[in-house]
């Protein structure tokens, strides 16, 4: 099934095809030609989602069979961020009734998984360089960020690409519902002709990379639906876009779990503001653990708050062990307060305890070698924090007060503009003096943070945050209102 000669409409130029078609032999050359394999697929529960009874679709001796309410979440590991928003779509399934599988088409022994952890082993070292040169984020990082993947033609080579991953899906029912919070994993299931398909699209900056012809493309904001309805700036010349039936504006990305709780959780924030209780802030190391001075900066700067106990730290350094160790090494006063690591069990409980807590106080550092438990530890912090600082990537879209960091590629950079425009969240810090200020600002004016906890509470009534229901409506056939 082709699909880089011809997109929405729009023909593809013979150089790029030419150069689709000798990326995909490449790959098959350095990692061998699987198209004819018999991948067979069973299923394992992942004891970190037991909670959605979410199971991991590997490969086996022999086939099991999915069952009638099954709805797959098809992903990639990149960093955490599809990771956690693939955590929210299966979420959304188990609310509304469905069985959800996890397929992480990196994780196999296949050409197609072989070719997907090389261009991200090759994208997360970039993320780190970016941060490190400002020479090499400037002329190269940025411009390829923003630009280069908006461009159509850059979808052509990727949807050639994507064609490897096919075998993988033989034994999968053609009309599973479907849903893919990468567009690899959706184009893989278009190209292996499965036909309830919803590519969600994870950032707002409209780019060529999350095209996936034959899926329904979901955005979360206006910019974005314009952006690919027109298909704006993917060429020199005005394009065919998308047609409607095959994009819809659905809302933000967010876990059931963190919805259905969410006017007590910010009752609570608001609770702790007024009675001057210490502020939870809560930070997360990203899953290619870019951005360390920043975060070194920042927890410098706060001590004196902690010591005062006007401040409360929860520091996520995810799967990152080495970002761990240098933190400590260059701020040892951060060993000195509780660490839970690879201790997921103990650090719910404390989660537990601290959502209860207002008085709570120190600094607590969570890390997991568990992928899953690693990602999900920011989950279960987000309702007893006060504030999340994170770079403006899928956290952007999450229900509660935020503070940005410097956007780590250029495709972040709109993601900040639309928490800045909701009102839930500040506009970008890129600078480590900008971000310690915002800081002291926010801890010395609590109404800022109040604000946004009340812009929270209109955005759920108005339903800016059931982006993942409506997916899963979506994936299964339910029509949906524009």
């Amino acid at each position: 099934m082709d699909k880089s000669s011809v997109i929405f409409n729009n023909k593809i130029d013979k150089k790029t095809i030419k150069k689709a078609n000798k990326s995909k032999r490449k790959y098959q050359k350095a990692f061998g030609d699987d198209s004819k394999a018999d991948y067979k697929l069973g299923f394992k529960p992942i004891d970190t989602l037991d909670f959605i009874g979410a199971k991991n679709i590997v490969f086996s001796d022999k086939n099991e069979e999915l069952p009638k309410n099954a709805l797959i979440v098809g992903n990639i590991r990149m960093g955490f961020g599809h990771y956690r928003i693939s955590i929210a779509m299966a979420s959304a399934a188990k609310a509304l009734g469905y069985e959800p599988y996890w397929l992480d088409l990196a994780s196999f022994d296949a050409t197609g998984s072989k070719m997907i952890r090389k261009q991200n082993d090759m994208y997360s070292l970039a993320s780190r360089i970016s941060q490190k040169s400002k020479l090499f984020n400037h002329f190269l990082w940025e411009p390829l960020n923003s630009e280069g993947f908006k461009k159509i033609t850059y979808n052509a080579v990727d949807q050639k690409n994507s064609e490897l991953l096919v075998p993988i899906f033989k034994y999968l029912p053609k009309d599973v519902p479907y849903i893919a919070t990468h567009v690899w994993p959706s184009q893989g299931a278009i190209h292996a002709g499965l036909t309830h398909v919803v590519n969600a699209i994870p950032d707002n900056w409209p780019m060529g990379l999350h095209l996936s012809e034959g899926a329904i493309h979901a955005v979360q904001t206006p910019f974005a639906y314009l952006g690919y309805k027109m298909l704006n700036g993917f060429a020199k010349k005005p394009l065919n876009g998308i047609p409607e039936a095959d994009l819809k504006m659905v809302g933000r990305y967010v876990d059931h779990e963190l919805l259905v709780n969410l006017e007590e959780d910010n009752n609570k924030r608001l609770n702790r503001i007024k009675n001057n209780k210490p502020l939870r802030l809560l930070f997360t190391v990203g899953g290619a653990g870019a951005g360390f001075d920043m975060f070194l900066g920042m927890i410098k700067h706060l001590l004196p708050y902690v010591k005062e106990k006007k401040v409360t730290l929860f520091i996520n350094f995810g799967d990152h062990e080495d970002v761990y160790n240098k933190m400590i090494k260059k701020l040892p006063e951060v060993k000195s307060y509780k660490t839970y690591f690879n201790q997921y069990n103990e650090f719910k409980d404390f989660v537990k305890d601290a959502y209860n807590d207002d008085d709570l106080t120190g600094i607590y550092s969570i890390c997991n070698k568990d992928i899953f438990q690693a990602v999900y530890s920011t989950n279960l912090l987000m309702p007893a924090s006060d504030l999340l600082i994170t770079k403006p990537s899928e956290l952007v879209y999450y229900p509660i007060p935020k503070v940005f960091m410097r956007h780590i590629g250029g495709h972040e950079v709109y993601g900040a503009v639309n928490g800045q425009e909701l009102g839930d969240s500040t506009f970008e810090c890129p600078k480590l003096d900008q971000i310690n200020q915002m800081l002291d600002r926010l801890l010395s004016d609590k109404e800022i943070i109040s604000h946004m906890v009340l812009q929270i509470n209109k955005l759920k009534e108005a339903g800016y945050y059931n982006g993942a229901y409506e997916c899963v409506k979506l994936a299964v056939g339910d029509k949906i209102e524009k």
